[in-house]
């Protein structure tokens, strides 16, 4: 029988009464088996509206028989029978109940994303989450929820930006360095040199790829006494393994063994994200920036180039081991910042 997660949060009414209320209707139903929940935590809302009160918060591990989509139907329905009414996002609410994980279940539907899309760098959602559930795995990253929180407690304050090219990497790392404050990490381009590469990359792409991999590495080594600064929030235009996935593209196959065998060796020394945001838009959208930028799109920017470098990004950015994702997809730059400083201020 599938092991679930459940969180749970309420800012309006009688925030224990509805929450305890909420696990005794889940306890209750006759599909519903062997039930625990959490401690409940005092939070500080985080993003949406200004004004709103503190959220209690919890979690609850359960065991169903119901499949995922009447599962969810089974919260939303709790929800609605003790008060929930949806009006802004982020909103307050009497009562969210969010479906987390459902066993090993990856589900991406318009209707239901499991596991949910936020959960794995929200503090309000771990800290409890671990008290039920610590040893169960986050089928995305390859975490367990322990291990989650404990990177949420131990990295180093640093966010990587990523994406293809014209993703608008620069300017949201931007925005976010003014926003925060934080600490703006930017790599130092030479677009005439870009501009040649991308026009006939055969004679110079293995020393351009080593050139990039040496700056990202010097830019975010671990011995730099800027990470020690207590409170420093750091936020790069750039992620170090996008350097692999670049490489992966556009080097011959004879030069990729060595080449990753130099990025393992440097990646050994780097300040590893706390969370990654991956920028994403369609094709078109791409070829459209650049040309505004007055590159030609031709060559190495032509549709074909930028589909296999999409890929190459976000099949390295979705295998094991790489920690936190927030995965934005052809956002309104103005959301996409909301988005990335409702995650940061979450990871507090």
């Amino acid at each position: 029988m599938p092991a679930c997660l459940i969180g749970l949060g309420s800012n309006l009414g009688n925030r224990r009464h509805i929450l305890e209320r909420a696990v005794d209707r889940l306890a209750r139903h006759t599909d519903v088996h062997r039930m625990a929940r959490s401690c409940w935590h005092d939070t500080a809302p985080v993003g949406g509206p200004p004004g709103q009160g503190r959220f209690l918060n919890g979690a609850a591990l359960l065991e169903t028989s119901l499949e995922p989509e009447a599962l969810f139907s089974l919260l939303a329905g709790i929800e609605t029978d003790l008060g929930r009414r949806r009006t802004a996002r982020w909103g307050p609410r009497s009562l969210d109940l969010d479906l987390l994980l459902y066993d090993q279940l990856v589900l991406d539907t318009p209707a239901l994303v499991v596991p949910h899309p936020r959960m794995a760098w929200r503090r309000f959602v771990l800290e409890p989450a671990a008290e039920v559930a610590g040893p169960m795995l986050h089928p995305t990253t390859g975490w367990t929820v322990a291990r989650l929180l404990q990177h949420l407690n131990t990295a180093i304050p640093y966010v990587a930006i990523a994406g293809p090219i014209a993703a608008g990497k620069t300017r949201l790392a931007e925005k976010l360095a003014r926003h925060l404050p934080a600490r703006l990490i930017a790599e130092q381009l030479d677009p005439q040199r870009l501009e040649s590469f991308y026009a006939d990359p055969s004679g110079n792409c293995w020393a351009i790829q080593l050139e990039f991999l040496q700056q990202r590495g010097r830019l975010l080594a671990a011995d730099l006494p800027g990470w020690s600064e207590a409170g420093g929030l750091a936020v790069s235009d750039f992620w170090f393994d996008q350097s692999l996935a670049f490489a992966g593209v556009w080097l011959p196959p004879q030069q990729q063994d060595a080449f990753r065998r130099r990025w393992e060796q440097t990646r050994l020394s780097v300040v590893r994200p706390k969370l990654t945001v991956l920028l994403d838009a369609p094709t078109d959208q791409l070829l459209e920036r650049i040309r505004r930028r007055g590159c030609p799109a031709e060559g190495r920017l032509s549709a074909p180039w930028l589909d296999r470098i999409r890929d190459a990004i976000f099949n390295l950015a979705a295998g094991p081991d790489q920690g936190p994702l927030l995965r934005l997809i052809n956002h309104d730059p103005e959301q996409t910042l909301a988005e990335v400083l409702a995650a940061v201020e979450s990871m507090h």
